[in-house]
Parts: structure tokens; sequence; C-alpha cells
């Protein structure tokens, strides 16, 4: 007989009943970013609908938008030139009434190797693509860590990324999340960085083409057209299952859009 307890990881309390929005950081305002912003937008509307402080959310994003960017990522001809952040913040504060802010630079320590006060925040997600950038996020969010006892204390990073045809996204914790005490379940309250975990495995994936794309044809090339938005979707949905059911058996997955292809990953 198995007597085994599932392992289960339960939101922190403060996302579930905040005082305040939810502070969130999406870092990246690519062909992931876009997407994510847009999917932020529709769950702070169904938080507030059911009586949730809902989201503040911040974009960090440094990059203009060209025409390569057109049709793959959620930009019009008319925005070629602006920032990406602007761009697509200004939007969605038009289409949904927030007052969510636009950053038109990396997100990054200052000259002094700190964080900017305005980078604090509950929620990290990263958008980004390149091993580098991962690393930079994880060594930023490592210091979090030790920043207890206020309201924008870090709690949770996701992290969004892919290939041509494949991707993933994996949940964090940043530091311990206190845990309830469960008959039912083995709580879990440490999920590691991406980069703790499969820290090798990015560098070895890693490919050394920073060379923007000219036109959408050669971006194509580089990503599968639906691959960003498969797993946005699916990575959303894991956000979503921890604000809407308290907790979560899962930390993230593995996903090949050319086989169609998910691989569940589990905490623990």
């Amino acid at each position: 007989m198995n007597t085994e307890k599932p392992k289960i990881h339960f939101t922190d309390n403060y996302l579930i009943s905040p005082t305040n929005p939810i502070t969130v950081n999406v870092i990246g305002a690519g062909g992931t970013g876009s997407k994510v912003l847009t999917a932020l937008m529709e769950i702070n509307h169904s938080l507030i609908e059911l009586g949730h402080a809902g989201l503040s959310v911040r974009l960090w994003d440094d990059d203009i938008v060209t025409s390569a960017n057109l049709g793959r990522q959620r930009f019009a001809q008319c925005e070629v030139g602006l920032y990406k952040s602007v761009a697509l913040v200004n939007r969605t504060n038009r289409f949904s009434g927030t007052n969510w802010k636009a950053e038109t630079m990396k997100f990054e320590k200052d000259r002094l190797g700190k964080l900017p006060n305005n980078a604090v925040a509950n929620i990290f997600i990263s958008c980004v693509d390149s091993v580098k950038s991962r690393f930079d996020i994880a060594d930023i969010l490592s210091v979090q860590k030790n920043r207890r006892h206020h309201r924008d204390d870090p709690k949770y990073w996701l992290d969004f990324g892919n290939s041509q045809y494949t991707g993933q996204v994996i949940l964090s914790t940043i530091g311990e999340i206190k845990q309830p005490n469960s008959e039912k379940y083995e709580t879990v309250d440490n999920l590691p960085f991406v980069t703790e975990e499969f820290g090798e495995l990015l560098k070895q994936s890693e490919k050394h083409d920073d060379t923007p794309s000219c036109s959408l044809a050669e971006a194509l090339e580089k990503q599968e057209l639906f691959i960003n938005s498969s797993l946005v979707q699916m990575g959303c949905s894991l956000l979503w299952s921890l604000f809407r059911n308290g907790l979560t058996p899962y930390r993230g997955f593995f996903h090949n859009l050319k086989d169609f292809s998910t691989h569940p990953l589990k905490v623990g």
C-alpha cells in the first residue's frame, strides 16, 4: 500500500488576500512578454471581479519596435519606432483602465550594485531571449531573498524560455514560502531557480546569435510563429492557479510545439 503523500506547494498567503494590488515585474516585451501582458490583463480583470485587489504591473524593456516585430509580436505598424514597453503599457491602460507602468531600460542593478526602488515586486516574470540575461536576473533575485516584512516582499519568479520549436516555463520561489500544516499533502516551501536546477542545460542550449532579425521571415527561421503564445497560455494558467486554487502540484513544464507534446514538472 502506497502511503506516500502527494507533494504540493501552497500559495503565499499575501497573494490570496492582499491589502493592495499584487506588484508584478515583467522583464522583456518581445514575442513572449507582449503576450504575457495581455494574459496579465485578463488575470487582473478576473481577480478584481472575484473581490481581489488585482495586479499592478511594471514592464521592463529598452528595445524599440521595428518592422520585423510586426506579426509575431503584439505591435502595429503605427508603433514602429516606439519603445516596446511604452507601446504595450499605453495600449493596455487605455483598454482596461489600469495604471500600469513602462520602463524604457533594462532590468539590472544600478552603478552601486543595487536594485532601484521601483524594481521591487511580489512576482517577477522573465521573458528574455538569452541565457546570460536569465543568470543576471537570478543574481538580482538571490539578493532579494533576504528582503522581508514589507508588502512588496518578493515571492515568486516565473521564467519563460524557448528556442525555435521548444520551450519551458519554470516557477520558482524567491526564498522559502511558509507552508501550512497538512495531513493530506507533503508541503514544499522552496522551488529552486531555473538557473540552479537547469543551469548547465541552459548553457548547452544557448545559441550564440544575437543578431536582430531584419524581417518577419528571418525571425520565423529562429522561432516558430506560435511557440511564444502556446507557452504564454499554459504558463499564465499556472500563475492563475496560484491565485484561484491557492496551491499547485506543478511548478512548470517542458513544451514541444513540433510534436505537440508537453511534460509537466512536479514540485518537490
